[in-house]
């Protein structure tokens, strides 16, 4: 197969659907304003969890097929960045299982807990360092034979063969698509402090997630801010929650302060319209996603034109 594919966004979801279009034996190119450190996700604090992102269906699926890979990864990819991390989801009153639970081996109720919460669910996840996880994917995109270029679009390619709008909150100019929405997340970095578990509240939500050299700690869920430059006052509140949460991280030193953009939608859009796939609106679950999107997204690449919904 030697169809050409133009994947328009950098991103994780875009690079990692354009891995799996060059498995598959397209030519692929990459097109994105953003490249891909400079993107939403490579702010992302990046551990596996379904977070803002529907259908539970089909995001169960897609997100048990990317813990799979990532699992793999981890195993035989050190350069990758994925790591396998235990950790622990803390409630303030007790919840039923998650609807995501059966993609998660050894997922496992437990009241072993700080102080201020009732019981939690502990299980180990993928863990991705998005600076280096972005750069390996870039990297494998070139080694397959694709290509990755800075383009500013004023809307998707035509008549170019198949594109895949992997645009995120690009979608709403490129895919005239206004249902997707900003959610901004703050995070702050700090200094690795001996803390080998990651932590996560969602009422915050507020999560700590480390990293081999340093901790990612978030966060906000604010829709429909556009606004990127961190807010001092904001970084000192996550700081205090995270710091109940996790009482190592008092004191710790912040190496730098982060914000994205998160893609939200009513529904995670990917189907195919004639010669146009469209893979967006994956909330603040790309990473958990990617793979999963991507192994569809080539499934709809040999669906013929006008085939689609």
């Amino acid at each position: 197969m030697t169809d050409r594919v133009i994947v328009v966004g950098a991103g994780v979801i875009g690079l990692t659907c354009a891995v799996r279009l060059l498995q598959a034996g397209h030519r692929v190119d990459v097109v994105a304003r953003d490249l891909p450190l400079e993107t939403t996700s490579a702010v992302a604090g990046a551990f596996w969890y379904p977070y803002r992102a529907l259908p539970r269906d089909r995001v169960a699926a897609w997100a048990a097929t990317s813990y799979a890979v990532f699992d793999a990864l981890a195993d035989t990819d050190p350069e990758s960045g994925v790591r396998m991390v235990a950790g622990t989801e803390v409630f303030m009153a007790p919840e039923p299982d998650p609807w995501w639970g059966t993609a998660v081996p050894g997922l496992t109720r437990t009241r072993d807990v700080p102080p201020g919460w009732v019981e939690g669910w502990t299980f180990t996840t993928p863990v991705v360092d998005t600076g280096v996880y972005l750069t390996w994917l870039a990297g494998r995109v070139e080694q397959l034979g694709g290509t990755i270029t800075r383009l500013n679009l004023a809307a998707l390619p035509t008549g170019r063969g198949l594109v895949v709008n992997c645009a995120g909150l690009g979608a709403r100019l490129l895919g005239a698509d206004r249902t997707v929405v900003p959610v901004r997340g703050q995070v702050v970095v700090v200094e690795q402090a001996g803390i080998d578990r990651w932590w996560l509240d969602r009422s915050g939500p507020t999560y700590v997630v480390p990293r081999e050299h340093d901790v990612v700690v978030g966060g906000t869920d604010v829709e429909g801010e556009w606004s990127r430059t961190p807010s001092p006052a904001t970084a000192e509140a996550i700081l205090e929650r995270a710091s109940r949460l996790v009482p190592r991280l008092r004191g710790a030193r912040v190496l730098r302060h982060r914000v994205g953009l998160r893609p939200v939608r009513p529904a995670v859009r990917l189907d195919r319209v004639e010669d146009v796939i469209h893979c967006y609106g994956h909330g603040g679950a790309g990473v958990t996603l990617s793979w999963g999107v991507a192994d569809e997204v080539v499934g709809l690449a040999s669906v013929s034109a006008g085939a689609g919904a």
